[in-house]
């Protein structure tokens, strides 16, 4: 329930609705799995092997709405990620905003869900787009180069590596800080998703040279079992370099009631990257079959190409991400999960699990203080899902 709010109200290229609710509502996510997790280096040499208790995007949030007659909404919403084994404080980490839903549409203000991450998260097989198959150990990252999100103060650094038990996303499959969003209503299963970010961290008065900013759009169709949709984010990070990436994704998926399937095509480029114009593709495929009413497998394969810098081929700079899971419902809030996947990297690459990373990419986290280029990271994972 929680993730279909998101998708609503946040540029999550949904329908805008009618926002009945009248109180603040507690909502949230307890999610948790035992992994087992295994890197190996060139060869198939062995790294390591390592357990732990993982927490899969679990969260807690407040949102609610407040009729102002004519037609007219006022909607907020609070979310926060939650580690069990985080003693700090909650924050708003996650979909924030405050905002107009009408007739006219829905603007929203704050730390945003943008059309490109939404598709994404849409179109991956795993309840809650989360846990070690994820598809973000893959999409959007550009050779690893597009790592992490703006702080908050609007500045991206530009993130290569990962440490363990981290989220390992790119830029585009991140949360917007500091953004504005427009999602128009519905024609006909049609809608379109407009976001901008601020360039709070502009420099003035001659400091060096920072001002990040962007947009995120999409286009989506869904009606029915039948769901497509295309965005475009493009970032002007403003550095010295003066940086521009952007990524172009196109995906949809079809529910035939006992099964589904859904597809992605993702295309990272950045300009002026050490000189350079740098592209890469992702191609993704992904199906679930209901092998019962109360359980489903589940599966999916994306395919990092090489990277292209100049229109020419970078060997060996791809990588290979393959899941297969089950998800059996105890009851309408209560799943349990198992899942196993893997994320197999070419001679010259360094992907790692999108959600709780393993360490693979980031130097004196494995044995001799390297990083494993050209590493396999695996895992089986065991969890237990409720929704409240």
């Amino acid at each position: 329930m929680q993730k279909k709010m998101i998708a609503l109200a946040v540029a999550g290229l949904a329908s805008t609705g009618a926002f009945a609710q009248a109180n603040v509502t507690v909502y949230g996510v307890a999610d948790a799995s035992f992994d087992i997790v295994k890197i190996a280096g060139d060869a198939n040499n062995e790294l390591g092997n390592t357990t732990r208790v993982s927490t899969n995007s679990s969260l807690l949030g407040f949102k609610g709405a407040e009729s102002l007659g004519n037609g007219l909404t006022a909607v907020f919403q609070f979310e926060s990620s939650v580690g069990f084994d985080n003693a700090g404080s909650l924050g708003a980490t996650r979909d924030s905003y405050v905002g107009l839903a009408g007739s006219f549409g829905t603007v929203v203000l704050g730390t945003l869900t943008g059309p490109t991450r939404a598709l994404g998260t849409a179109l991956d097989v795993n309840a809650g787009a989360t846990g070690i198959g994820a598809n973000t150990a893959l999409l959007g990252k550009l050779g690893n180069n597009l790592i992490g999100s703006t702080d908050t103060s609007g500045n991206y650094a530009g993130g290569t590596t990962c440490a363990r038990n981290t989220t390992c996303a790119s830029i585009f499959d991140n949360r917007w800080k500091n953004a504005i969003a427009y999602v128009s209503p519905s024609f006909g299963g049609l809608n379109a998703t407009v976001a901008y970010v601020a360039n709070e961290n502009k420099s003035l008065h001659g400091l060096a040279a920072a001002n990040t900013t962007g947009y995120d759009v999409g286009v989506k169709y869904a009606n029915g079992p039948a769901m497509a949709a295309v965005t475009y984010n493009a970032v002007s990070v403003g550095n010295a370099a003066d940086l521009k990436i952007s990524d172009l994704r196109v995906g949809g998926s079809y529910n035939f009631g006992m099964a589904s399937v859904r597809a992605v095509f993702d295309l990272a480029r950045a300009d002026n990257f050490g000189g350079n114009k740098v592209t890469q593709a992702v191609y993704g495929v992904g199906a679930t079959f209901n092998v019962t009413p109360a359980s489903k497998l589940l599966g999916q394969v994306y395919v990092a190409r090489d990277l292209k810098t100049n229109g020419s081929s970078s060997d060996d700079t791809g990588a290979k991400l393959f899941e297969l899971g089950v998800e059996h419902s105890l009851s309408k809030r209560t799943m349990l999960k198992a899942t196993w996947a893997m994320v197999n990297n070419d001679s010259r690459a360094r992907y790692d699990f999108g959600i709780n990373a393993s360490g693979i990419n980031a130097p004196g986290t494995l044995p001799g203080g390297a990083n494993a280029t050209g590493g396999t990271v695996q895992g089986l994972s065991f969890g237990l899902r409720h929704t409240f």
